[in-house]
């Protein structure tokens, strides 16, 4: 809704917000309510069947009722239970409601909702499902229904969040693809918390005008409104991106293989955004904002610290010995990878070796490293870690922190203190094999006339070596079965990180074929070339 004209869609001293009081504040509530006279036995245990029964078919009388109060003073936490049943009315204008129950399991009751949004002469029929749970009251051993927000509608999520029928906050929009295509979050599921984000940041310079809908406005302020029912369409305007359709639908179609996975396609000649896709539970854009450590992938960066401090080259010495030990923590690498005191970089990088990176942490006499050194490799060459990527959504620039003790050793080889999202990485190999850092963004900064972030690249001779090692890395190492079959100038870089308390790693795997480069990530996937890796190599066969 526009902002300016959210008093005037209110029309009410209500404010619909949903948790706030805990358990103590329905207990006063209730206490005052009890009938007098003596001290009753309070219930205990579970709620009976009768009970269930009896408490939700009294809260669901006197909801449809439009009788607020009485039917917070049938849940457990009654003042913002009454504040947004009351608004379901007054703020989201939803009358005639006809509740029908389903059959119990247990204490949970599931159910479905018919009413009416009505608002400035548009109506609309609304219908959804939901469910309560009835509970034994703490303090008087009552019946009542346990209250969340998602009791109201399952939209619902989190304490703040509220309905609100009006005029939307932003016109509509029509994104496009790179040629033309439009993208719609049917066709792309991945794309609809995108594509909602793209219409509260950019709907009113796309052209369009605002129809009235009833959405969740959601607590946290930086999140767009979530539609739920539009009563008057607006006309939306065109909103240009930088995706492409053949792209996306690989990526969505691939990351559906596997739970809890994201991943990011980018131009590297550009920078612009290619393809982002999330199968998650939780609808949270992992691909752009995800916070975790990037196992092995991390090694571009630490390789191109080492080369552009003279520490070793492509074809120098990185031996992989068994273990290594820094700070009086001992590293291995993966079970079962053969020991090559001989090794150059390039062969320690395409075997993942992360034993040779961590011997070469310290530098040399000549070429001394620092706890810093990693650092400002990663945001000097490589953009990162300053907070300042400006995508045209909301996005993580990646963490490198200077760290000492292990934690040092540990950056090094993509855990420790290291955070990337699969954006982040697709950036790093863009930037790896270009030389030149160019922002990531899925739209065009012309748009809106926001800068884009800067950093100085890589000197083109180590541009050409870690080209070359992730080349090797495709066609000779851990990449390799994971990039079989694609054609072109391909190359790739795998990772693995250990996470507490999971019982498999966590996969990431990022790959250029051609002007095209792509990051994925899958939460205890295993080895790199066995979820991220293939989720890659299928957005990559796109293009090149």
């Amino acid at each position: 809704m526009r902002k300016g004209a959210k008093a005037a869609i209110v029309g009410s001293v209500f404010t619909v917000m949903v948790g706030g009081a805990g358990y103590g504040a329905f207990n006063i509530v209730s206490a005052l309510n009890e009938d007098g006279g003596g001290t009753p036995a309070v219930k205990t245990g579970p709620p009976s069947s009768d009970e269930v029964g009896e408490t939700s078919g009294k809260f669901f009388a006197a909801w449809e009722k439009g009788q607020a109060q009485t039917a917070a003073d049938l849940t457990n936490n009654a003042i913002p239970a009454a504040n947004l049943l009351t608004g379901y009315s007054t703020q989201a204008h939803i009358t005639g409601v006809k509740i029908t129950p389903g059959t119990a399991t247990g204490v949970t009751v599931p159910f479905s909702v018919k009413a009416t949004v009505s608002f400035e002469g548009k109506t609309k029929p609304l219908a959804y499902t939901s469910s309560l749970t009835i509970v034994r009251g703490t303090t008087t051993g009552r019946a009542l229904v346990d209250w969340k927000p998602s009791v109201v509608h399952p939209d619902l999520k989190v304490s703040g969040d509220e309905l609100v029928t009006g005029e939307a906050e932003s016109p509509p929009i029509e994104a496009v693809d790179r040629d033309g295509k439009v993208l719609t979050k049917e066709k792309y599921p991945s794309l609809g918390p995108i594509l909602d984000t793209l219409r509260a940041r950019y709907g009113d310079k796309a052209g369009g005008t605002p129809g009235i809908e009833l959405v969740v406005r959601h607590a946290d302020t930086e999140a767009a409104d979530t539609s739920l029912l539009t009563l008057s369409e607006g006309t939306p305007g065109k909103l240009p991106t930088t995706l492409s359709a053949s792209a996306q639908a690989a990526a969505e179609k691939a990351v559906d293989q596997f739970a809890e996975s994201s991943v990011v396609a980018v131009q590297p000649s550009t920078g612009e955004v290619l393809a982002v896709a999330n199968h998650r539970a939780d609808q949270f854009n992992a691909a752009f904002e995800g916070t975790l450590a990037p196992g092995s992938t991390m090694k571009i960066i630490t390789a191109a610290m080492l080369i552009d401090n003279g520490v070793t080259s492509m074809n120098g010495a990185a031996p992989c010995p068994p273990t290594a030990t820094w700070q009086s923590q001992t590293f291995n690498n993966l079970k079962g990878m053969e020991p090559n005191e001989g090794a150059t970089l390039a062969n320690s990088f395409l075997r993942s070796c992360n034993t040779a990176f961590i011997k070469l942490i310290d530098g040399d006499d000549a070429h001394p490293l620092t706890d810093e050194s990693l650092t400002t490799e990663a945001q000097e060459r490589f953009g990162l870690g300053q907070d300042n990527w400006k995508t045209g959504i909301v996005s993580f620039d990646g963490s490198v922190p200077a760290s000492g003790g292990p934690d040092r050793a540990a950056n090094a080889i993509g855990q420790g203190q290291v955070q990337m999202s699969p954006l982040n990485m697709a950036s790093v190999t863009a930037t790896a094999i270009t030389g030149e850092f160019r922002q990531p963004y899925i739209v065009s900064p012309d748009l809106d006339k926001r800068p884009l972030a800067t950093a100085k690249g890589l000197p083109s001779s180590t541009a050409a070596q870690l080209k070359d090692m992730m080349r090797l890395t495709a066609t000779q190492g851990t990449a390799a079965a994971a990039m079989a079959g694609l054609s072109g100038d391909i190359g790739a870089k795998t990772g693995s990180a250990e996470v507490d308390g999971q019982a498999k790693s966590n996969s990431w795997f990022t790959g250029f074929r051609g002007d095209i480069a792509a990051a994925a990530m899958t939460q205890e996937g295993g080895h790199g070339g066995d979820a991220a890796g293939p989720i890659v190599a299928a957005v990559l066969r796109t293009g090149g």
